[in-house]
């Protein structure tokens, strides 16, 4: 993996964890020396779509800042603050609900609920060749034996990850692992826009996990039942993995454009280990 991108999460988090600059040298030097490292992989589901992560997902604030600021690209990596600033000024909360399993030690955060999986058409025939999907499916998990929480909205920020650079200049997850099979799970509700603004500048050192605003805790799966906005109801939101658009609702930026799923609930589970990176050690 070579830096080339606006963010280049993925590599400042492999580089970073050696102590190495995120440059292409020393990325280049990392594949030529072959050392290997497990990831882990996010399957976000929704009936019977996939999609295949390894970096994060957002809802809220940092999806809208990543997707709409594409429209001032001619900036650079600059994009990404200017827009922030606007939309901290301007600042938007979604209604809508979050359900996760959380990870040993984290069985505090939220409230108790139960959780089962929308069912997919199936029949209790085997599939005929024709019908059988090809390549990997993602995990087969059992939802309803699992300890579930929820907390409800409305949310400023809902932001899954996978690693602990979202970008080069953007700690989101001090606290992640490559292979630890969890997800870390930083949310954002009811926040000040000056209390905010001085929360967005400590996301180089990872500082904003330690505010009174922010819930930071880990998952081992998540469910995210999305809503329109508390200020304009008939708007809703941008679900955006990977820097890629999920899902876009209505009259969202761009919402004309077709989306690979559609802005409502969605599961994402753990693989642990799933993926192998070229790495420095």
């Amino acid at each position: 993996m070579i830096p080339g991108g606006t963010g280049n999460g993925m590599i400042k988090s492999l580089l970073d964890s050696v102590g190495l600059q995120c440059s292409a040298r020393s990325a280049t030097i990392s594949v030529i020396r072959g050392h290997k490292r497990s990831l882990d992989v996010a399957t976000i589901l929704q009936g019977d779509t996939r999609f295949f992560s390894i970096l994060m997902l957002a809802w809220g604030l940092v999806a809208d800042i990543d997707i709409e600021s594409e429209k001032f690209r001619w900036m650079g990596s600059a994009r990404l603050d200017f827009y922030a600033l606007q939309r901290i000024i301007r600042l938007r909360r979604y209604n809508g609900r979050v359900l996760f399993v959380p990870a040993p030690g984290f069985e505090g955060y939220g409230q108790p609920a139960s959780y089962e999986a929308r069912s997919r058409a199936s029949s209790d025939k085997a599939p005929s060749v024709e019908a059988k999907k090809l390549g990997y499916q993602g995990p087969n998990t059992e939802t309803r034996n699992q300890e579930w929480r929820e907390i409800n909205g409305p949310f400023v920020s809902v932001w899954l990850h996978n690693v602990p650079w979202g970008a080069e200049n953007t700690l989101a997850a001090p606290d992640a692992k490559f292979s630890d099979g969890f997800l870390d799970l930083i949310l954002i509700k009811d926040c000040p826009k000056l209390a905010l603004l001085s929360l967005m500048t400590k996301l180089t050192d990872g500082g904003h996990v330690k505010s009174p605003y922010t819930m930071y805790l880990k998952v081992k799966e998540f469910v995210l039942e999305p809503g329109a906005r508390v200020e304009d109801p008939d708007k809703d939101g941008i679900i955006d993995s990977d820097g890629e658009v999920l899902a876009r609702g209505r009259r969202t930026y761009n919402s004309d454009h077709k989306a690979l799923m559609s802005y409502s609930e969605l599961r994402v589970t753990v693989d642990q280990g799933l993926a192998t990176l070229f790495s420095p050690k």
